[in-house]
């Protein structure tokens, strides 16, 4: 990797280290706060079609919070602003790096408390908001990305007797605005837009059980249902997606695991063209992880994992997964100028390795071997594609870590990502496959809050 991808960053990730983040106060009902992170990312053969095959980009991104808490009801509103420098017509810079002065968050909650009988609580929210719901493979915000998704609409919340928490929502997400390359790359402010062309709704039933309320169960819905808009073709996606989920959370000297399965269904137009024929879903998602953590101050967790998430073949039906607003770095990969793992035509089994020793320091490094679910479809987010099939279907090895240490606790913490992929034959050898045999990719991230 060219030594100016490692050089170029120290001087902004020094100014930072010094500079005054958003001002954070508390005063009675009345609560301030934000954060600054700093990025400096670089790729080397860059496994992604159409792109640089070296590139560096510094990722800014702000965040500034108020709150007004009057109980029962609170007032939030959160601005964004997310920005990017050195790209050049070859860097992937799209609306998840850039979003300039949005107004992401603007709404009210009111915490009703046990209005639904004793042991009850709920909850009402209405406005923009971001959304973290279940396991965040289908609704998140994500965090690693410069970006976040908004949503503007109504949530619930449901707290009952025996363990049981509901929730559900009806949203309109946020189009994230400009999307044209000239305004993406000049960070233009441009209001985002939320409209009945795009909508999500459904919730999750779950239920806590069993000792220290240690397990748990959950079922979920969801509908996305899309058109075009003046501008913005889309494939007009009608999707149906139902989950189930069974989790026993972590605990020194015991197992744990996690398994979910997501089945999905409707309807997809074959392109985003006008009239283009209507096209049958049926996809499938499926995560299972089982780990074990260690006694000692290590906080030490070893665990295995599998992910499969269906491809679209030859067949009458389209079966390509759509993860909907899903984050992806805790299971999969970091976005950024990776951003080449997701949740869609890829089976990939793992091993995981966390620790957290300290208060201020964790770590963790993951292996995968990945193929594709579908050796016809393109892989995974990498845009390579092979309709022969005779590229193969091994995609090749990751290997994943992150560092993470508090210089100042709870005010400026450091983070080290870096992504080592040896690229297998369908990577090496599909027709558009970019060069290269191995993919290195580094991120430093420094981020001052209060």
């Amino acid at each position: 990797m060219p030594v100016r991808f490692f050089l170029v960053p120290l001087a902004p990730l020094a100014a930072c280290a010094f500079a005054s983040p958003v001002v954070a106060a508390e005063d009675d009902a009345i609560t301030l706060s934000g954060s600054v992170r700093l990025r400096y990312e670089a790729i080397t053969a860059q496994p992604r079609a159409g792109f640089d095959r070296d590139d560096g980009l510094v990722n800014l991104r702000t965040q500034v919070m108020a709150q007004y808490d009057v109980k029962p009801l609170r007032l939030v509103a959160e601005l964004f602003d997310s920005r990017v420098w050195g790209e050049d017509p070859g860097t992937p810079v799209t609306t998840g790096e850039v979003n300039a002065l949005e107004l992401v968050q603007a709404y009210v909650a009111a915490d009703l408390g046990a209005v639904l009988g004793k042991g009850t609580k709920t909850s009402l929210q209405a406005g923009r908001f971001t959304l973290n719901l279940g396991s965040r493979r289908l609704v998140a915000a994500d965090d690693y990305r410069n970006t976040t998704n908004g949503y503007t609409g109504l949530k619930a919340d449901f707290a009952m007797r025996g363990g049981i928490k509901v929730v559900a929502i009806y949203t309109l997400p946020q189009v994230r605005l400009p999307d044209d390359r000239e305004g993406i790359r000049d960070a233009h402010v441009v209001w985002d837009r939320e409209s009945f062309d795009l909508v999500l709704w459904g919730g999750l039933l779950g239920r806590t059980t069993g000792p220290a309320k240690r397990f748990f169960n959950e079922l979920g819905f969801f509908h996305l249902g899309e058109r075009d808009a003046p501008g913005r073709p889309t494939r007009d996606r009608s999707l149906n997606t139902v989950s189930t989920r069974i989790l026993a959370e972590p605990q020194a000297h015991r197992i744990d695991y996690e398994v979910e399965a997501i089945y999905q269904w409707g309807a997809i137009s074959a392109s985003t063209v006008a009239g283009a024929a209507r096209l049958p879903v049926s996809a499938t998602f499926f995560h299972a992880d089982a780990g074990y953590s260690f006694p000692g101050s290590s906080k030490a967790r070893l665990s295995i994992e599998f992910d499969r998430a269906s491809g679209d073949g030859s067949g009458r039906n389209f079966s390509r997964f759509d993860t909907l607003f899903g984050m992806r770095r805790a299971d999969l990969a970091p976005a950024g100028l990776y951003n080449a793992i997701g949740r869609a035509n890829v089976v990939t089994p793992g091993v995981r390795l966390e620790m957290a020793p300290g208060k201020r320091f964790d770590a963790m490094a993951t292996y995968r071997a990945m193929w594709l679910a579908d050796r016809r479809d393109a892989f995974s987010t990498t845009g390579v594609r092979d309709a022969s099939g005779r590229a193969g279907s091994f995609a090749g090895h990751q290997i994943d870590a992150r560092l993470r240490y508090w210089l100042l606790p709870a005010h400026l913490r450091a983070e080290i990502d870096a992504v080592v992929l040896f690229k297998g034959r369908f990577l090496r050898e599909a027709p558009n496959a970019p060069p290269g045999r191995t993919t290195r990719y580094l991120s430093l991230n420094l981020t001052a809050s209060l």
